[in-house]
């Protein structure tokens, strides 16, 4: 799933590509991901584009005056096409293209992005609205962690209203903190040396200050190694750098302790045992059933 640095990189990248450039056509191609209908879809073609940027996961290319916000939920993604086809994109369930944004003709091409969506889990969102916060999942967005309003003071108050939740879900509930997701949430506490199941309001004054630097530093760093890099390189750098998110089996890259995985029903969070809970393996239980 696309995360504030994918999104920020993203966002940057687009921001180059369609800055000035008119959106002639939208095509939808999955039905489903069309979430809104006034103002239509075809008020934006003609429209020239203002801007590109982001609101915790979602992208905004706005657009005189009209916002076409993406969620790229679990298995979206954006790429840009120098040349797309002349023809409409039909809708068919073996495709994993969902929607296309064509753009003006230059020099003998008409370039645009094809947002895809893979697997059959269809949550892929597109919205056009006049405002970004006509969009309920940005209107209810918690704090973005990498904007200068984001103090520690402010990481505790969440932490001490959070209550006995545990840290990994505090971190990636975009209604409390913009942005963060399941993989980012592994890095920071793996960064910060702190279980994922640490009760939010547990921490001591030196425990907050650490996995307030955590979050800055993972964040940071990520967004800074993602800066300047096209739509299709993004997947790859993240890969590349995650020290536990997928990556059970594999040796921490700290201590060289094997990182364990807990499952859940549509998810999974990996950790290393040596360096965030004492050297305990935490309880799976989905896995204690299967040997049973």
């Amino acid at each position: 799933m696309p995360e504030l640095p994918e999104v920020e990189a993203l966002a940057l990248d687009l921001r180059g590509r369609l800055e000035g450039r008119a959106i002639t056509r939208v095509h939808v191609a999955a039905f489903s991901a069309l979430k809104t209908y006034d103002p239509p879809l075809s008020a934006i073609e003609g429209t020239l584009v203002d801007d590109v940027r982001r609101h915790g996961k979602f992208l905004d290319i706005e657009a005189s005056g009209l916002h076409l916000v993406l969620h790229l939920a679990r298995a979206g993604w954006v790429r840009w096409k120098d040349e797309v086809p002349a023809l409409p994109p039909r809708p068919s369930t073996k495709s994993t293209l969902a929607v296309r944004v064509v753009l003006d003709e230059r020099d003998g091409q008409t370039p645009g992005l094809d947002i895809t969506e893979a697997g059959t889990k269809k949550s892929l969102a597109l919205y056009l609205v006049r405002d970004p916060l006509d969009v309920p999942g940005i209107a209810s967005l918690g704090p973005d962690p990498l904007t200068d309003d984001f103090t520690p003071e402010r990481l505790a108050a969440i932490l001490a209203e959070a209550g006995r939740k545990q840290l990994k879900g505090v971190l990636r509930h975009q209604g409390t903190i913009a942005g963060i997701g399941n993989a980012y949430s592994d890095e920071i506490l793996h960064a910060a040396r702190m279980s994922p199941f640490k009760p939010a309001d547990s921490l001591s004054e030196d425990e907050l200050a650490i996995l307030y630097a955590a979050v800055r530093d993972t964040l940071g760093d990520a967004v800074e190694r993602s800066r300047g890099l096209a739509a299709s390189e993004l997947k790859a750098e993240k890969k590349s750098h995650l020290a536990v998110h997928g990556q059970t089996g594999k040796p921490c890259p700290v201590c060289g302790d094997i990182v364990r995985e807990v499952s859940f029903a549509d998810s999974s969070l990996q950790y290393c045992p040596t360096c965030q809970t004492g050297g305990k393996p935490l309880a799976d239980r989905r896995m204690s059933k299967l040997l049973k």
